[in-house]
């Protein structure tokens, strides 16, 4: 992964930026695109769309192949830089800072946005970089499709969970969503500190605000399907749940199997961390009805 993406992007052509998103067009109906497919799509010279490529390959944002035919395809970076370039155009993002999060399907970044600079970060998905096979069964939003590319697998994603954050926000404590282009999201800042690495001192209150949210999600048509102590953030006003891309609607057949494992999740933890027993079929009860 770049460590540099916010020089590379302030260094990045318009001319460069439209080679990338020709690529991520034909990458729809292309493994690798061919050149001339690029030199279709942009409308530029050969010798100038060759050159541009060289460019983008030496700051590692494309890939060569040159086995059957000379193609390319972009990597996340390029297509995080894409993203980026259209939260900058439309003013979501003036500044980029550093990664606060990394993961097997995410990476976070600090940013500053909008015209009062307000303190925001950047979910760019990462689902399409591990096992494509795994993603397939995780996520429901792929369906039967048998051309996929990883980058729209990460799209999809990301879509799904703005979708959710769109439907949930403010009447569930989660981020507001900000903007939402390709495999990113703009939202705000979770308040506080990860529920897994805090202390409560009340900790029976929490755990009420926990379930009243899980109960006004579900009342708004959504279950969020991987809840645990790692994606609920507590302050001293309450909490907030992140991490909504494997969201299920209560129509969904297993809807009942996946509420049961995400509030049985929270409530082992709060029995094995702090003593507190409920059982998890009356408290289902009273989120359903």
């Amino acid at each position: 992964m770049l460590e540099n993406i916010p020089e590379i992007f302030l260094s990045i052509t318009n001319k460069e930026f439209r080679v990338l998103v020709a690529i991520e067009n034909q990458m729809k109906s292309h493994e690798w695109v061919p050149i001339e497919e690029i030199v279709n799509f942009t409308t530029f010279d050969r010798k100038e769309v060759e050159y541009i490529l060289s460019n983008l390959a030496q700051n590692k944002l494309i890939q060569r192949n040159v086995q059957a035919y000379e193609g390319y395809r972009i990597y996340f970076e390029a297509y995080d830089l894409l993203a980026l370039n259209a939260f900058v155009k439309r003013g979501s993002v003036n500044a980029l800072g550093e990664i606060i999060g990394r993961g097997k399907e995410s990476v976070v970044y600090e940013a500053t946005g909008g015209i009062i600079d307000r303190h925001v970060i950047i979910k760019l998905h990462r689902e399409g970089k591990m096992s494509f096979r795994h993603v397939r069964t995780k996520r429901e939003t792929i369906g039967e499709r048998r051309h996929l590319s990883w980058l729209y697998a990460a799209r999809l994603a990301a879509k799904k969970e703005y979708d959710a954050l769109v439907a949930l926000y403010p009447k569930v404590s989660v981020p507001e969503p900000i903007d939402h282009n390709r495999h990113g999201i703009v939202m705000s800042k979770a308040m506080g500190q990860q529920l897994a690495h805090t202390r409560l001192d009340e900790p029976g209150w929490y755990l009420d605000e926990i379930l009243r949210q899980i109960k006004r999600a579900y009342g708004l048509g959504i279950i969020h399907c991987d809840l645990s102590e790692f994606n609920i953030f507590v302050n001293p006003a309450g909490c907030e749940i992140i991490d909504w891309p494997q969201f299920i609607k209560p129509t969904h057949p297993n809807a009942h199997q996946f509420l049961h494992r995400d509030v049985d999740n929270v409530l082992s933890y709060f029995n094995r961390k702090y003593r507190i027993k409920r059982d998890t079929g009356e408290i289902i009860n009273t989120i359903i009805t």
